[in-house]
């Protein structure tokens, strides 16, 4: 019986719901295409799926309960290798770029001084975080697999989604674009993030940790000319770093990271409210560029006295240091 078929009988028999069935379905159709268009033997990696409808199907009928805090899951079945390996033939090796790779290299001796970083970047794809895993699995296998992601709401709700978030170092937390819907939720999402920020500042005390945020709150999307614009960076989002980390008394380091994975796995054109989302891959080059350390005390406007005017200048900086490695991806 192939994938289709299993798909199918999982339907009849009311264990997967029609909507998931369907989104399932053309996530392997666009898969299988365009490994096939490209050339490159699917054989072992459609395998996975399977395992992947099993994980969903346990997702389904049990909804992993994700603390503040999620440490990446690798026994008894190891999330982490299987979200890499899922979306490995989707990254065409020959096309990745990988620019100031010294950078990581500073990262990695400030982490083994027991330092923190925390790495203002944009955001793609919801696979973002095993595509970085992939493109610095050669050299820096170690950094990326330890590096904890801020992760809204739906990576951790949405069924086709878990399995791979069970995989990652995860924050989880619910952005300002659905802290409201529903609106009777809205005072337990207040309370989950407070607790999460909690977490966040014990693991900056303990120091040696490195995080990914998006400080966009979300990811970029494609306008109706066809053209990817970043995200624009939240002041208030970068000011909240910035005071935990001084509060955390560690030293922590503050670098931008440009990332062009779009086409691998593209979002939705709309924010959409209700879960579930179309998933169509497609193989492309994975494009990283991990910028020099920023300097959170001195840019253009820091000697502004107006303290809200002043956060709003450190942001406009950090985006402007993120676009200007975005655009030399690529």
């Amino acid at each position: 019986m192939n994938f289709i078929e299993n798909l199918k009988k999982e339907l009849d028999a009311n264990v997967v719901p029609r909507k998931v069935h369907d989104l399932f379905a053309l996530l392997y159709r666009s898969y299988v295409e365009t490994l096939t268009a490209a050339g490159v033997d699917f054989t072992e990696h459609v395998k996975l799926f399977d395992t992947y409808l099993e994980l969903v199907k346990k997702q389904l009928a049990h909804p992993y309960p994700f603390e503040p805090y999620h440490e990446k899951l690798t026994k008894p079945f190891n999330h982490h290798t299987f979200g890499i390996e899922l979306f490995r033939p989707m990254v065409d090796q020959k096309k990745s770029v990988l620019l100031h790779p010294q950078n990581i290299e500073r990262m990695i001796q400030q982490i083994d001084a027991n330092e923190n970083i925390i790495l203002f970047a944009n955001h793609q794809t919801e696979v973002d975080p095993q595509l970085m895993n992939i493109a610095l699995e050669r050299q820096y296998a170690q950094f990326a697999s330890n590096v904890i992601f801020v992760a809204g709401d739906r990576v951790i709700t949405d069924p086709l989604a878990v399995p791979l978030s069970l995989g990652c170092c995860l924050l989880c937390i619910y952005s300002k674009r659905h802290i409201d819907n529903p609106p009777e939720h809205k005072e337990e999402k207040l309370l989950h993030n407070q607790r999460t920020m909690k977490r966040m500042r014990e693991l900056l005390e303990e120091g040696g940790k490195t995080i990914y945020v998006a400080p966009s709150g979300g990811r970029d999307r494609m306008n109706p000319q066809g053209e990817i614009h970043l995200a624009p960076f939240d002041a208030a989002s970068i000011e909240m770093f910035r005071l935990m980390a001084k509060q955390a008394q560690t030293p922590t380091h503050f670098y931008p990271l440009a990332l062009k994975t779009y086409f691998i796995l593209p979002p939705p054109q709309q924010v959409e409210c209700e879960l579930g989302e179309k998933r169509i891959p497609s193989r492309q080059g994975a494009h990283f560029a991990f910028g020099d350390e920023i300097d959170m005390e001195n840019f253009p406007g820091a000697d502004l006295k107006d303290r809200h005017a002043k956060r709003e200048a450190r942001a406009a900086h950090i985006f402007h240091l993120v676009k200007t490695y975005y655009e030399a991806l690529p």
